[in-house]
């Protein structure tokens, strides 16, 4: 009688793959980015909040989805020469990568950065 331990070995390798992969997950999330201060960044934005120099952000975020519809996928406060400025990463509901930046005060939208797909970056060099 022949035992195949192949199926076993296949699905022990996957499960060491995906532990792996939650090991290196949570250590990623563990880790600040660089030139980040974590928890320093949070306190220095919720005093700009608390001083009234920064709207909240759902507010930020109610007055964005009326001029730039879509899927928030991260937001990001920063101080920027003499104002603080919102820059927020979403998808639009036509599924193209967009990056607004916003004055944080006021909510005004400063700039939509719509990003390019690689198909396009790619027809834009087979051009030249």
């Amino acid at each position: 009688m022949f035992f195949s331990f192949l199926p076993v070995a296949a699905g022990l390798h996957a499960q060491r793959w995906r532990l792996a992969a939650c090991v290196l997950c949570a250590a990623a999330l563990a880790v600040p980015p660089a030139g980040a201060s974590g928890k320093d960044d949070h306190d220095r934005a919720r005093q700009a909040v608390q001083a009234g120099q920064v709207l909240p952000l759902p507010t930020v975020l109610e007055r964005l989805m009326r001029e730039v519809p879509g899927q928030v996928l991260e937001v990001e406060l920063e101080p920027e020469r003499d104002r603080w400025i919102y820059e927020i990463k979403l998808l639009t509901p036509a599924g193209q990568l967009t990056k607004v930046k916003l004055d944080a005060r006021t909510a005004e939208v400063l700039r939509v950065q719509p990003r390019e797909s690689r198909e396009d970056l790619q027809r834009r060099q087979d051009n030249r």
